[in-house]
């Protein structure tokens, strides 16, 4: 069954709760254990279901016996298209530091899931995984001797050091687009970590990244720095962060910002036919949780009540 999908995540979908404490672990905002729809591929698929219309956009979605109906309804507000216990997960803020912890065991996605379904050989493919997990899916496109997805690869946080570089230098000339943030990129490189990071520090690292045998595209996604995209025919350029210092008091959260950017790159590239930058992750910061989607008075679509064309010709107008 040939897909219709331009872009599929393997990411996960999950059932967050949140912990809130200070670095005493005092509690600083109320902990909640109500549901709330996460998982970095959920990020992932929304980013650039932003872009695309939801029959474009695919993600496998494990619903237990206990998958709440609100959360259901809330998940086909983005579309129905966008395709054992639901993995529920912790999510732990003391301080500026996350933590993370599964409440569940894990249910991994495979590209060998995808075959004669719906989701089946997409243009492109995105994960989230470790170096060595990211070997076994590469082995498993490369099986399918027909498909060549775009790959584009986020390093796990937890698994982003040292000891993994080995195994991420040996997936690095099958990935197309590897994509760790700042941090990560330093932690596995072990590049000092010295806040706040300057961009000559983010450009070392990628290309280092490239010496190592990158296939061919490097972006560390940098916070308020923005991106630094680096490729081996163009070199490198900074890509702004849409929301200035001046925007501070609007940031209200900015889990899954780094997901929802690469899902938003990977529909700028299909609908430039792989040739173009788009990032929608400032949908994703000023919200708790997934933004908002509705429909305005002239039919257009909105999220979180503005226009994501808006907001890209305002981000294009600063790299004029």
């Amino acid at each position: 069954m040939a897909s219709t999908k331009s872009v599929v995540t393997l990411g996960m979908f999950i059932i967050d709760e949140f912990s809130y404490t200070d670095l005493d672990g005092n509690t600083t905002k109320a902990s909640t254990s109500e549901e709330s729809i996460g998982g970095g591929g959920t990020y992932a698929a929304i980013g650039a279901r932003i872009w695309l219309p939801p029959n474009k956009v695919g993600m496998v979605v494990d619903k237990g016996y206990d998958f709440p109906s609100e959360i259901e309804s809330k998940l086909n507000m983005y579309g129905a298209e966008i395709e054992a216990l639901t993995t529920r997960a912790l999510n732990l803020y003391r301080g500026e530091i996350r933590g993370f912890q599964y409440l569940t065991p894990r249910i991994r996605i495979t590209p060998r899931d995808l075959v004669n379904t719906a989701l089946d050989t997409p243009r492109m493919l995105h994960f989230i995984c470790s170096p060595s997990r990211a070997s076994v899916i590469l082995s498993e496109i490369q099986e399918l001797d027909t498909w060549n997805p775009l790959t584009i690869y986020e390093p796990i946080p937890d698994r982003c050091v040292p000891e993994e570089l080995a195994a991420l230098t040996r997936v690095l000339p099958s990935i197309d687009i590897l994509s760790p943030n700042a941090e990560e990129a330093l932690s596995l490189l072990s590049i000092p970590i010295v806040h706040p990071i300057a961009k000559p520090v983010v450009e070392e690292a990628a290309n280092r990244f490239l010496q190592l045998g990158a296939k061919n595209t490097v972006i560390i996604r940098s916070g308020a720095l923005g991106a630094y995209v680096l490729t081996r025919e163009a070199g490198g350029k900074w890509i702004d962060a849409y929301w200035t210092e001046a925007d501070a008091s609007k940031i209200v959260d900015v889990t899954g910002g780094g997901n929802s950017f690469l899902g938003g790159l990977s529909a700028g590239l299909e609908l430039a036919n792989r040739g173009h930058i788009r990032s929608v992750a400032t949908f994703y910061a000023t919200q708790d949780g997934l933004p908002a989607v509705t429909q305005s008075n002239d039919n257009s679509v909105q999220w979180n009540n503005d226009s994501p064309l808006r907001r890209l010709e305002v981000l294009k107008g600063r790299h004029t």
